[in-house]
């Protein structure tokens, strides 16, 4: 009797798509078949036998995990990248959906009837909050520095000091940035030291047309160092007529930080703030806004009016523009650093909870988990104030990599920390909400 075909034992597309539930679309249920089916008859070919459902169910498994979905950040990073940075506020969600559910007069005036310019309501807010004479808002921080040199410095150089040649998460490396605006990177001084002489030396050997400084906000440089003075920095640009761009990174507004009523001052006296960098004399600064800010994904420039109506009028600012909902969204997150109401930003309040409130409900956690508590630290992420930390207790628990597994498959999604063979969570990421469904799942997990 001969034996059977292996191959025609395969099923058809649609019924393989047909057993793996409703849970993801067709389309996608159609696509995983159809890997599926490849991947079996290759496995034929090399003499194994392949059990097609459970090959396609497994790469249905994955495709829906990687769907969005929420995640509980239980590992202290409090702006953690891979989870999103800055969750937003209830106002912020709240003129988001607005602005998302139905049109709004994102470029109209409504005192004319006539076009508006995009954005304007939130350029007045940060000229308010930083002392700029203008304002301007772009989709992320490298977006931004690629507009300022596209429209400032394309072929001609610009002076950066080595130790600010930074690198950061996603393959984002400065000098690839300043090479993609047209504009030529003229390294100044050395890794660690950089004087003011080293600046005007540049802008004597080459065509320059701005000085960058840039704020290395996921790094620090210590020891034998030296760098020139922002306002040194200014003078020398002002004595070339040339404009000073300062990156800072993380977006404080304001070092005195009035919000945290001094109570983060020790990690905070490090970052450069956009009010007094342009006080100092940069002409433009620019800063994320899903990070210290605590809103949206946005780069924002701030400074002299003149140089901002040359950004607006560039081609690529209209490639790099935001949509009407985060623009919302940050108008909201900026609002309430206006009204001197910040604790409404999750990251803030996150930030300024207290330790001894932290510990009551870590000491509920451990409890009905069979936990202990440690004295540790929360970071604050993102590259924004690099090897700063805030006290904040830690709930522990042995079989750390078992129970880690087993929170991710969680719904929702829990991400905790691992540090030798224990699991750590530190709840000043955690909603109090939240404090529920860890408990409840970790009881799951055991």
């Amino acid at each position: 009797m001969a034996e059977a075909n292996p191959y025609r034992t395969l099923p058809a597309v649609d019924e393989l798509a047909g057993r793996l539930g409703p849970r993801l679309p067709q389309a996608l249920r159609t696509d995983i078949a159809r890997i599926a089916l490849d991947q079996a008859r290759s496995d034929i070919g090399e003499g194994k036998q392949p059990n097609v459902d459970r090959l396609s169910a497994r790469l249905a498994a994955a495709v829906e995990k990687s769907a969005d979905q929420r995640v509980v950040n239980a590992t202290g990073v409090l702006l953690h990248t891979n989870l999103g940075r800055a969750p937003w506020s209830e106002r912020a969600l709240e003129r988001a959906r607005d602005a998302a559910a139905g049109y709004s007069n994102l470029e109209l005036n409504l005192g004319t009837g006539d076009r508006g310019r995009r954005g304007d309501y939130v350029a007045r807010l940060l000229r308010a909050l930083t002392g700029a004479e203008d304002a301007f808002v772009v989709n992320n921080n490298a977006s931004a520095l690629l507009l300022i040199l596209g429209a400032l410095a394309a072929g001609a150089s610009v002076p950066v000091a080595r130790g600010e040649l930074i690198e950061i998460g996603g393959a984002y490396r400065l000098p690839d940035v300043i090479a993609a605006s047209g504009a030529r990177l003229i390294e100044v001084g050395t890794t660690n030291r950089t004087r003011l002489g080293d600046y005007r030396t540049a802008l004597q050997l080459y065509r320059c047309a701005a000085i960058l400084k840039v704020h290395p906000s996921n790094y620090r440089i210590e020891g034998f160092v030296e760098q020139a003075n922002l306002d040194e920095l200014a003078a020398l640009a002002g004595t070339h007529e040339l404009p000073l761009v300062y990156d800072i990174g993380s977006g404080l507004l304001d070092t005195e930080s009035p919000w945290a009523h001094g109570a983060l001052r020790d990690w905070l006296g490090q970052e450069p703030a956009a009010r007094q960098s342009l006080e100092a004399g940069a002409n433009l600064v620019l800063f994320s806004g899903d990070k210290l800010l605590g809103g949206p994904q946005a780069g924002i420039v701030a400074g002299s009016g003149e140089l901002v109506s040359r950004l607006r009028a560039h081609a690529l600012s209209r490639a790099l523009r935001p949509d009407g909902v985060t623009l919302a969204g940050l108008a909201a997150t900026l609002e309430a650093y206006a009204e001197g109401n910040v604790e409404e930003i999750p990251f803030w309040r996150m930030a300024l909870t207290s330790y001894d409130v932290l510990e009551a409900r870590a000491r509920d956690l451990a409890e009905r988990v069979g936990a202990t508590i440690e004295r540790g630290d929360s970071a604050i992420g993102a590259g924004s104030a690099p090897g700063a930390r805030i006290p904040a207790p830690t709930v522990v628990m042995d079989s750390g990599d078992q129970l880690f597994d087993g929170l991710l498959e969680s719904t929702p999604a829990i991400l905790a920390r691992r540090e030798e063979g224990r699991l750590l969570i530190d709840l000043r990421s955690v909603d109090p909400t939240d404090d529920e469904v860890i408990a409840s799942a970790i009881m799951r997990c055991r």
